[in-house]
């Protein structure tokens, strides 16, 4: 009897549409919801200080991040619309936030045009994806891994700077480059390394979010955290919309369009390996449609709400792949705690007194992995002499460009905005390029 109740939760837990126990389920929501939250609010608090908003708009813009990230995850849950015909969502157990991959790009709008303008791009880069969703089969063989790897890696790249100013204190800010910081870095840093390297189970899948804490705690003997901005938050907010305002510029248009192509594509991958680990299958047609389809309507309106573009978080496709947990209430718990969590602006701004310091060490091994999750895609392909040379042009000229960006202060400023403030653009367009135009057997010649 014991037996066939066992069987019974087990079937209820690892199966897709299964209703579990709350006792069984709460546990494993929460471990999603650790697993992403800190990279959900920090790109918000990144992109704040690039466009110098004040404390009050900080903590909408987070507060949107969980809200919408919350509301992303459940559509891709339970998607809206007929399963076997047009449907938004994929059905398929996957947690969305806002994604780093656009962070080098939304710096570089956020610094020249503002919030508005980051809006008005993620709205086209909406629709670029629903595009992409209508035609995913005839543009998925321009995106193979080594181009996406390529860009993944050109990301990962792109952030260090923001961390290690992070690390010193917060570039512009009057104790940059004080010795406090770099000791209050330091510290969160080989937190997170010896939990990431040493520790097993919670405490390695909470490795960022303990270090964080333990670097917030360390902070506060050197004076660092305020809590008066948290005093003076309200207890319970709904998101506002059109707070920021939403305003089209081509060339931001361009280069997060661009990016939500590339993300969109990538994105198949997050839902093949969702599948392939938890499921023990690969994600079918319909399912990668109504994907991306969701993907970019949830985008869209979650500009509208003041959000940042989010995408598949793939520490969470990790955890469904490790413990084969692929039970969508499940998930939808986690979602339903981010939703919570958003909707109380003093937990918002709780994260905001989060110092420069703290941050800047909890996310450069964030960065370290993006650029190393981008290299692992590179070396799923021969890396002959063709493929480096790919992998090795798209990054220098990437890179290179957007380091010495007064190299195209004779252009246009649109040509600047698109080109010159993040690599990901020539880096992607690059990559792109050289796939398409170099011969294929180039590798075999040359070892030949």
């Amino acid at each position: 009897m014991n037996t066939d109740n066992t069987v019974k939760q087990r079937a209820s837990l690892f199966d897709l549409d299964g209703v579990p126990k709350m006792s069984q389920a709460i546990p494993l929501a929460l471990q999603h919801v650790v697993a992403m939250i800190v990279g959900c609010v920090t790109p918000a608090i990144i992109i704040s200080g690039a466009a110098g908003i004040d404390t009050a708009d900080r903590v909408l813009l987070i507060q949107a991040s969980l809200v919408v990230s919350a509301l992303a995850t459940l559509l891709q849950l339970f998607p809206l619309g007929n399963k076997n015909g047009f449907h938004l969502g994929s059905g398929l157990p996957v947690i969305l936030g806002v994604s780093f991959a656009y962070v080098p790009s939304m710096q570089a709008i956020a610094e020249q045009s503002g919030i508005p303008a980051i809006l008005g791009a993620q709205i086209a880069g909406g629709v670029c994806a629903i595009l992409v969703g209508l035609t995913i089969k005839k543009i998925r063989k321009f995106f193979p891994p080594l181009i996406a790897g390529t860009v993944v890696f050109t990301i990962g790249l792109s952030l260090y700077p923001t961390a290690i100013n992070y690390m010193a204190g917060g570039a512009g800010q009057p104790t940059y480059g004080a010795w406090q910081n770099w000791v209050v870095a330091i510290f969160t840093l080989v937190i997170v390394t010896v939990l990431n390297h040493f520790a097993k189970g919670f405490l390695k899948l909470a490795s960022i979010l303990i270090g964080m804490i333990a670097g917030y705690i360390f902070s506060m003997f050197f004076g660092m955290v305020s809590f008066g901005n948290v005093a003076e938050s309200g207890m319970f907010q709904l998101p506002q919309v059109m707070h920021f305002g939403i305003s089209f510029e081509a060339s931001a248009c361009v280069a997060l369009g661009l990016l939500f192509v590339i993300n969109s594509v990538q994105a198949i991958g997050d839902f093949s390996a969702t599948t392939a680990g938890g499921l023990d299958r690969e994600p079918t047609t319909n399912e990668l449609h109504g994907a991306i389809l969701g993907y970019g309507f949830s985008n869209i309106i979650g500009a509208f709400l003041g959000c940042l573009p989010t995408a598949t978080y793939s520490q969470n496709v990790g955890i469904v792949a490790t413990t084969k947990v692929v039970n969508r209430v499940t998930l939808g718990l986690s979602a339903l705690i981010i939703l919570v969590a958003g909707l109380f602006p003093k937990f918002s701004a709780l994260l905001t007194t989060i110092p420069y310091a703290v941050l800047g060490g909890a996310t450069v091994s964030v960065f370290a992995s993006i650029a190393m999750t981008g290299m692992k895609l590179v070396m799923t392909e021969d890396m002959n002499y063709r493929n480096t040379s790919i992998v090795g042009l798209a990054a220098a000229l990437g890179m290179g460009v957007s380091q010495a960006s007064a190299s195209l202060s004779a252009f246009p400023t649109w040509v600047t905005t698109i080109f010159g403030k993040s690599p990901v653009v020539i880096a992607t367009l690059v990559a792109i390029l050289l796939n398409v135009t170099l011969p294929k057997d180039a590798g075999k010649a040359e070892k030949n």
